[in-house]
């Protein structure tokens, strides 16, 4: 046994010393992970570290591998001591660069959310943010792979040709869908052109109304008013006519229409309408000065059809925003529903006369 020590003392130090260094080096990587952990959590108590987790887990195996790189030295010839060198730089390069393009997305990606942050605190508009956060993080991984492509001599010009400029812009419209780029471009000119931002109120369709939370490379992310999120990709949202709420002026004219029987007092429903719609604690005067010299009402009420079972009356009321003209909406249509019951004003429903058929024929036989 002593004779085996002595011939490979040499040979048993190295491996030694390269078992201590790995164990130390995840040591180390492990301490780091815990310390980086409660730093983000004090920052970030509500953010999961999925960053931190992927540079611990890719540090400890990139140890591990080079490791037993190491260790294999001792066991291959002179022939293939330069390949399992070149192996032993090409797996460094890379778990370095992994790491690193990590670490830079995911430091690209918070600053970026402190931005918006400090936008939103400040009444700020952060939809360019928002979406150029994607641009970012999203360019730093294309860019670390490209790297990681000149490491492989099979592979090395095209990487070089992306790594250029114009290679970039070839790659993705040779690879990517035509569906994909429009929903890209899409994106792009709703960042530039702003007909809508981020918490706006916007209506698509019918069935398609709510308040804008998120613009991404791909869609656009619409709660609507029963907190269900509606994903729309941008090449459809950029094909539709929309309704901004929020888009210049965000005052808005609420028509409250209702139909009354022909035998009801016009005059008196119409002046129900007008009372109660301006005694409403969201409508808004939206008279000019002009009006008012002249004492036109703050909301106007008018017979506007003559229909086969009713009469149909409109009163234009206004508000400030969406919000406040969507509930004095529904406040005014029960109020005056309300105050019509109280004064004898009908609100007429279809009449139907039902014939029978067998009532019918007796009829017929009695008149024969």
């Amino acid at each position: 046994m002593t004779d085996f020590f002595e011939a490979y003392k040499s040979q048993l130090i190295y491996a030694l010393v390269v078992i201590v260094s790995v164990f130390f080096l995840r040591f180390l990587t492990n301490q780091l992970h815990k310390w980086l952990l409660r730093q983000e959590q004090k920052k970030y108590p509500t953010e999961q570290p999925n960053a931190v987790n992927w540079v611990k887990r890719i540090l400890n195996a990139l140890w591990l591998v080079l490791g037993l790189i190491a260790i294999s030295f001792l066991f291959v010839n002179e022939e293939k001591y330069s390949a399992l060198r070149h192996n032993f730089k090409l797996i460094l390069y890379l778990g370095i660069l992994a790491v690193v393009t990590i670490v830079s997305a995911a430091s690209a990606n918070m600053w970026f959310r402190r931005s918006i942050q400090r936008k939103i605190l400040n009444a700020q508009d952060p939809t360019s943010f928002k979406f150029l956060r994607y641009v970012a993080v999203i360019g730093i991984y294309i860019t670390g792979i490209l790297f990681a492509l000149l490491a492989f001599p099979s592979l090395e010009g095209i990487a070089k040709t992306a790594l250029g400029g114009a290679g970039v812009i070839a790659i993705i419209a040779g690879v990517a869908s035509q569906e994909a780029l429009s929903n890209l471009v899409g994106g792009i000119f709703i960042i530039s052109f702003k007909p809508f931002k981020i918490g706006d109120v916007v209506k698509v369709t019918d069935t398609m109304v709510g308040t804008v939370v998120d613009i991404t490379l791909r869609h656009t992310v619409i709660r609507n008013f029963e907190n269900k999120m509606i994903v729309i990709p941008n090449a459809i949202i950029n094909k539709e006519k929309l309704i901004n709420y929020d888009l210049g002026e965000m005052k808005v004219c609420e028509r409250i229409e209702i139909g009354i029987s022909y035998d009801s007092d016009v005059d008196l429903a119409k002046k129900i309408m007008q009372e109660e719609s301006e005694k409403h604690p969201h409508v808004m005067d939206n008279r000019t000065p002009i009006e008012i010299k002249d004492g036109h009402p703050v909301v106007r009420v008018a017979l506007i059809s003559l229909n086969d079972s009713s009469v149909t009356i409109r009163a234009w009321v206004w508000a400030r925003n969406f919000s406040d003209a969507f509930d004095m909406r529904c406040d005014l249509l029960e109020s005056i529903k309300k105050r019509f019951d109280k004064e004898g004003i009908e609100i007429p429903f279809p009449y139907r006369t039902v014939v029978l058929k067998k009532e019918k024929e007796s009829e017929e036989k009695q008149s024969n």
